[in-house]
């Protein structure tokens, strides 16, 4: 076009080289924070035996979802540890989970803040389809520019990658909460941190919730990308799988990152679906197992037995 160029890529070039030259301590800090966090979640995954972790993770999936559930990840996870990928699955699941919690511990204050803002909302949007449409490996150069190779790039990029499922879904679900509702607070005298608190959020729980499931599966498809700048992990045996052409491998390494999706999706599923949930072996009180029995005529009496007793002064 006759040399006609707008110089984006130099505009991003300065801006990067101007934060790391400015902000090199704060970057520091938080590569600190952030790999300290990693190596606390992976010294705990990856320590004790193996069949410890496995006992932890199936007595929460009985728990969310029953026996059925739970014997499927017993058999998921033995299999793992069978395709002596238990300790890259280890690494892969602490760098899931602690990029998954770093991400929901924003994603949801920006969302309420959304839900009770029209501006804020208006300007959150934009920042966030543009997140969503970038090319995930964008996010990885300035990663390494700031926080070099390591886990902790991995880290920041699958932050930015899952960050905006759990913004837009705390703010839909926020902002369907029924009006009515809100209102009988408001008249009831409820202060709006009140009102957020025991009815917006309670209310709001299953897409939140789901916001959440989002952002931990987003997570949890970043380890290959991650590995590229030395997360480690599954990723680690998937590139090179591919770089060697390693049908085999790459199988394993795939089908214990398969295990690990389904594990994490079901049992976040289940936390927001609504009702408690039972130990499937406890023991269930006369007044569960008789059902309504509390309401039956026979515990406190018909409604016209009551309608006949005089009236207590």
């Amino acid at each position: 076009m006759n040399g006609f160029r707008i110089p984006v890529g130099d505009w991003a070039t300065a801006i990067v080289d101007f934060i790391t030259a400015t902000g090199g301590g704060f970057f520091d800090a938080v590569r600190a924070i952030f790999g300290g966090f990693y190596d606390a979640v992976d010294f705990a995954l990856a320590t004790p035996p193996f069949w410890v972790v496995i006992l932890f993770f199936v007595a929460l999936s009985v728990w969310a979802r029953g026996w059925v559930f739970g014997s499927g990840a017993a058999i998921g996870l033995v299999l793992i540890a069978g395709l002596d990928q238990w300790g890259n699955a280890m690494d892969t699941l602490a760098l899931t989970l602690v990029a998954a919690t770093i991400a929901i511990a924003i994603s949801i204050p920006i969302g309420i803040w959304a839900a009770r803002s029209n501006a804020a909302s208006a300007v959150i949007k934009p920042v966030l389809d543009f997140l969503q449409t970038m090319p995930a490996f964008v996010y990885l150069i300035p990663a390494i520019i700031l926080f070099r190779i390591g886990v902790v790039p991995g880290i920041v990029a699958t932050i930015a990658f899952s960050l905006a499922p759990g913004v837009r879904l705390t703010e839909l679900g926020i902002r369907g909460v029924d009006r009515e509702v809100i209102e009988a607070g408001h008249a009831f005298g409820s202060s709006p941190g009140r009102i957020l608190r025991q009815i917006q959020l309670p209310l709001a729980k299953p897409t939140i919730m789901a916001g959440v499931n989002q952002v931990i599966m987003l997570s949890l498809s970043m380890v290959v990308i991650s590995s590229m700048v030395g997360a480690g992990g599954l990723g680690g045996d998937i590139i090179q799988a591919l770089s060697r052409i390693d049908v085999g491998l790459g199988a394993e390494a795939g089908l214990a990152v398969v295990i690990l999706a389904i594990l994490l999706d079901r049992i976040t599923a289940s936390l927001g679906s609504s009702g408690p949930r039972r130990w499937p072996f406890r023991a269930r009180r006369p007044a569960d197992a008789a059902g309504v029995a509390s309401d039956s005529p026979t515990a406190e009496g018909s409604d016209s037995d009551r309608a006949a007793e005089p009236a207590r002064v």
